[in-house]
């Protein structure tokens, strides 16, 4: 053992950078990197995976066929639909029961992928606790009412109509990259749709 250990030295790198952080952050000389949940929120995507949403008609009814896609789709299997007949002759099925246990869901958005008719979403929901397994199995009334009403909560969906420009622009973009590739190889620049 040397005189530098025996004198515990080779710790003293350590110390200084623990007694930088904790002066830095008893004075407040840095912006503080956690927050004062749940008194403040973070901004999340919205593409944000958070609890799932049925969507309803404008009737009210849910916009679900049971087709059972989603349940199919889903890799953690924790959809479980039961299909009733529909009384309106326009829409063959409807589920009579929905049920998403959220504790074996991994927010894949599988269910809102496969989903023909976009009866299902995602919202930017994050807010699920629950005290006991039953609690963490939302049926179709809870995933029906939350967050419909409140576009600001919607989080994943198949389609996202405010960056339909944006994605159609870089479409454009990507073709005139082709089209000018083309030219500079000779070859005549293919009609742009």
């Amino acid at each position: 053992m040397t005189v530098a250990e025996r004198l515990y030295l080779p710790l003293l790198p350590g110390l200084l950078i623990t007694m930088r952080h904790f002066l830095g952050n008893f004075f407040r000389l840095r912006k503080p990197v956690t927050i004062q949940y749940p008194e403040q929120r973070r901004e999340y995507s919205h593409r944000y995976r958070g609890h799932h949403i049925l969507t309803t008609r404008p009737d009210g009814s849910v916009r679900c066929v049971a087709c059972f896609l989603c349940a199919t789709n889903c890799p953690a299997d924790c959809i479980r639909i039961e299909a009733a007949e529909q009384p309106d002759v326009n829409v063959e099925k409807y589920p009579i029961v929905y049920e998403i246990d959220m504790l074996r869901c991994v927010f894949c958005g599988y269910c809102v992928d496969a989903c023909p008719e976009e009866a299902i979403i995602m919202s930017n929901n994050y807010d699920m606790a629950f005290y006991s397994r039953e609690q963490s199995i939302v049926g179709k009334q809870d995933l029906m009412k939350p967050y419909t009403v409140d576009p600001d909560r919607l989080g994943y969906r198949p389609s996202f109509p405010e960056e339909a420009a944006k994605r159609n622009a870089m479409r454009r973009q990507a073709f005139d990259l082709v089209s000018a590739a083309r030219q500079a190889a000779g070859q005549p620049a293919a009609p742009v749709a």
